[in-house]
């Protein structure tokens, strides 16, 4: 069953038991969960743990921490939260007088509850404002970069980050349309990608319009740019024997976890060991339940002894 808007629990996260069995080692770890969410894997975590377990959760949705935060109260003491970004995640640990941890989870991309909310500007399938900010108390809007973007520059994020074929002319109809009138909301932008793209695309398997959310959605966030820091600096907070795990859901995101992973597990002094050869995915069963984990990936890392 799809979540409903006006639950205050609506994001399903995936691949929930592999990351459990990879995670969770010894009673009284330490978690640094960078992407809490609702908070949904986090008490699966803290629920498998000990008494001593621990979990940080970091996230830039004021919004999600809230419900976290309610979620999680059986574990009153056990969980910390960090409104803020993963991006500072060596920051964050050391606010509260750590160094390393345990374990660190990525659960990347966007959540059920931002894209079941139209205020958040995340969905062409419901009319919004175009916002689509993780984080609403600052950075530009996806309006911005739609309505001020030159076009080349357009067409250049919109294949880079949607892997888009239509780049051009979907950029090319956006200036185009924006002359007359700015993009201010969700069901306008779609209307004009409908418009600008062949007739057979506009109904394929595919929303014509869903690579172009994607890649706007990435650039406003900038969710691709920041990741091989981020996931170098969770490999250096981890303490020996500590497991990475991360799960991307398009191929950028999980291009960039292959990439980092292969790279501090080679050289003269690696930093990891690959635990997954290829990523796992997720099994029929939990894809028929909820259709949105059938993208994911999850590959695991672990960090050498000394």
């Amino acid at each position: 069953m799809e979540p409903k808007e006006n639950d205050p629990i609506s994001h399903i996260p995936v691949l929930v038991d592999e990351i459990i069995s990879w995670l969770v080692q010894h009673p009284d770890a330490r978690y640094l969960d960078c992407t809490l969410g609702q908070g949904g894997l986090a008490s699966r975590i803290l629920a498998r743990g000990g008494p001593q377990a621990m979990l940080i959760g970091i996230d830039r949705d004021e919004e999600a921490i809230a419900t976290a935060r309610s979620r999680l109260q059986p574990y009153a003491g056990r969980a910390r939260f960090v409104h803020g970004d993963f991006t500072d995640l060596k920051h964050h640990l050391a606010s509260f007088q750590l160094q390393q941890v345990d374990g660190v989870v990525f659960d990347l991309g966007v959540s059920s509850a931002q894209l079941d909310q139209p205020g958040r500007g995340f969905s062409f399938l419901s009319d919004g404002p175009l916002d689509m900010r993780m984080d609403r108390s600052h950075g530009p809007t996806a309006a911005e970069l739609v309505n001020h973007l030159p076009e080349s520059e357009l067409a250049d994020l919109i294949y880079r980050f949607g892997e888009e074929r239509y780049s051009r002319r979907i950029a090319r109809g956006i200036v185009q349309a924006r002359a007359f009138a700015p993009l201010g909301t969700t069901l306008e932008l779609a209307s004009v990608i409908r418009a600008a793209v062949p007739g057979p695309y506009r109904h394929g398997r595919l929303h014509c319009a869903t690579r172009t959310f994607q890649a706007l959605r990435v650039a406003v966030n900038r969710e691709i740019d920041v990741l091989e820091r981020a996931f170098r600096d969770a490999a250096e907070i981890l303490t020996p024997g500590g497991r990475l795990c991360i799960i991307s859901f398009h191929s950028l995101e999980d291009r960039v976890a292959k990439q980092t992973i292969k790279a501090l597990s080679q050289g003269p002094a690696p930093l990891l060991i690959p635990r997954t050869k290829k990523p796992l995915t997720p099994s029929i069963e939990e894809c028929r339940t909820n259709p949105r984990a059938r993208s994911a990936k999850l590959r695991v890392a672990e960090r050498r002894s000394p």
